[in-house]
């Protein structure tokens, strides 16, 4: 998980071209919510140090939003990416500002597996001579 989050953050911090697979995506968002958690209960602790729970909570919502203003970019990137691997345009995750349903789909497509073999946004991420190697050593060991 570590290894996909460091991907997307540093590797690929303002890169929207290419095809991010299932994986990249939702570890990186998997991290994003452990570190909301984390934020949030660092501002608890600090504002139980203080005296007042809710001075706290608030501390971890400032925490967060800092932390999201910095990642923007690569979820950002990371989002088109991972539309690009669908077939889809990153300008599609507009409709995700439709109440309910454009939510639903947008779900529907990250959940989706990416096109098998290259497309117009780049080639599959997911290379199959990779992932038989990865399966033999498994086997092996």
């Amino acid at each position: 998980m570590i290894e996909w989050y460091k991907k997307v953050v540093f590797d690929n911090y303002a890169n929207f071209t290419g095809r991010a697979r299932r994986s990249e995506y939702w570890y990186f968002a998997l991290a994003n919510g452990i570190i909301f958690t984390l934020l949030i209960v660092i501002g608890v602790i600090i504002g139980s140090v203080l005296g007042d729970a809710l001075t706290g909570v608030i501390i971890g919502y400032v925490l967060f939003g800092i932390y999201s203003l910095l990642t923007l970019v690569p979820t950002l990137g990371v989002v088109v990416r991972r539309l690009h691997d669908v077939g889809k345009s990153g300008w599609f995750y507009l409709i995700a500002f439709i109440p309910f349903i454009g939510g639903i789909w947008i779900l529907i497509l990250f959940c989706t597996e990416g096109n098998h073999g290259p497309n117009q946004y780049g080639s599959d991420p997911k290379n199959p001579t990779e992932e038989i190697n990865e399966i033999g050593k498994v086997e092996l060991q």
